[in-house]
């Protein structure tokens, strides 16, 4: 075999073991970074579990059903609990990621909705979770709106200043509209604040003005939209786990860690923009008073077929 053609083969040699010395380094980075993201989210976690202490989560019933059309369909419930096993929901949300397009949507039920409850009649919406927790409130949505659900998260309000606390120990940035005290605990002055824990619950909770819970509603979006944007800008993908690792005790759910891990990458990723409908639709109800346990209520009487048309079209079911 002549020089030149062992020269040819040296060089062919040399050029294969580099490749595979570039693929053996890339499955070595791969694998330090996932066992890195586990050890990051691991220690999260434990610090959490050891700051929630003996707070024990309930055995919560949800036999959630997938959406026909492939969507990722979360009931977001936030609960002012005081020792009862399933208090009223404080605020009532339908979260939606569209895997295809990518897409968050938020959607957010008002509390005082007059709505069939399966088993029980006509009364609040929010009565369904005290009456029977999670999941009469799934089945309420269903029976009213027609939207299956297949996941669950509930966060006690007192989880709720803990975790952002925890989660954001330099506060959240917030544009106060104007000054809020009347019974949130707190006292806000108008313009732009930075809120930690309990003055952040505070502003999503004030309701003693003109606009009442509509405003309310309007303010928990707001405070979602924050939420996420802080959460780009802050963990990037390399951080996410940390943060899921934080928040996880502070809430009741039957997510898997994987779909969590799984969306908010591809949330993070694609830099989407949450979109969202408060419901009833500005057309789609009336106020008027009902009976409801020997107590003349307000309640917001709804068109349930305006109100449907309204969100089949933004969830594009």
């Amino acid at each position: 075999m002549d020089k030149k053609r062992v020269t040819i083969k040296k060089r062919k040699l040399r050029k294969k073991n580099i490749f595979f010395l570039i693929i053996a380094g890339m499955l070595v980075l791969f694998v330090s970074v996932i066992g890195f993201a586990y050890w990051q989210y691991e220690s999260a976690l434990s610090a959490s579990e050891a700051d929630v202490g003996s707070d024990q989560k309930l055995d919560i019933e949800f036999n959630g059903v997938k959406d026909k059309f492939g969507n990722i369909n979360v009931l977001l419930m936030g609960v002012d609990s005081r020792g009862e096993k399933h208090p009223r929901s404080d605020s009532i949300m339908i979260a939606q990621y569209d895997q295809e397009t990518k897409t968050p949507k938020i959607v957010s039920i008002m509390r005082d909705s007059y709505v069939n409850i399966p088993g029980y009649g006509m009364n609040k919406i929010n009565a369904a979770e005290a009456l029977g927790g999670p999941e009469l409130m799934r089945k309420t949505i269903k029976e009213n709106f027609d939207v299956d659900i297949q996941y669950y998260a509930q966060i006690d309000f007192k989880g709720f200043t803990k975790m952002i606390d925890k989660a954001f120990p330099d506060g959240i940035e917030v544009d106060v509209e104007k000054d809020m005290s009347k019974n949130i605990g707190v006292s806000l002055s108008q313009g732009k604040q930075t809120l930690h824990g309990k003055e952040l619950l505070g502003y999503v909770r004030f309701r003693h003005d003109a606009e009442g819970d509509f405003g309310r509603v309007n303010r928990q979006q707001e405070v979602i939209k924050v939420l996420a944007e802080n959460i780009i800008s802050f963990t990037g993908i390399t951080h996410f786990p940390q943060m899921v690792g934080t928040i996880q005790p502070y809430i009741d759910t039957n997510v898997e860690e994987r779909l969590v891990l799984s969306v908010a990458t591809s949330f993070i990723k694609e830099d989407s923009k949450i979109e969202t409908l408060r419901i009833p639709v500005n057309d789609g109800y009336r106020n008027t008073r009902v009976l409801i346990g020997g107590d003349n209520a307000a309640v917001l009487e709804l068109d349930l077929e305006k109100n449907r048309e309204a969100l089949k079209s933004f969830l594009k079911r």
